[in-house]
């Protein structure tokens, strides 16, 4: 399964962005999906997840506190695709920005190795 992320871009602080991943098949519908970033010098974190569509067509989703209020997850199963609306940006959040899907589950998990498959990052920087 390839996941192809993109949207990245140089922003200023307070500026927006979205990503988005296209998750080919039945990842874009079914899987556990989620944003992760990683900081030059740090590790990769979890930073948005999104669970598969229920029988009424509802999604749950859960954002790491830093981000709470500013970022937004979404999917669009019908085209098999994942984003992230970034607002309010800061420069913290600048970050290599990835992409991942879980084969197995209904929510999203916060480690990198419940993941089986990754998009190849798409990099964020937001200037001061």
């Amino acid at each position: 399964v390839q996941l192809q992320a993109s949207g990245g871009g140089l922003v200023q602080t307070g500026g927006s962005l979205r990503l988005s991943c296209a998750a080919p098949g039945r990842t874009g519908s079914s899987y556990v999906m989620a944003w992760f970033r990683q900081a030059p010098g740090k590790e990769r974190e979890f930073v948005a997840g999104i669970s598969w569509r229920n029988r009424m067509g509802s999604t749950m989703a859960d954002y790491t506190d830093s981000v709470k209020g500013r970022f937004s997850i979404s999917r669009d199963s019908a085209k098999a695709t994942v984003y992230l609306e970034m607002n309010s940006l800061q420069p913290e959040d600048t970050a290599v920005y990835y992409c991942a899907a879980a084969r197995y589950g209904s929510r999203w998990y916060y480690r990198v190795n419940d993941y089986d498959y990754w998009g190849q990052g798409t990099l964020v920087t937001v200037s001061s």
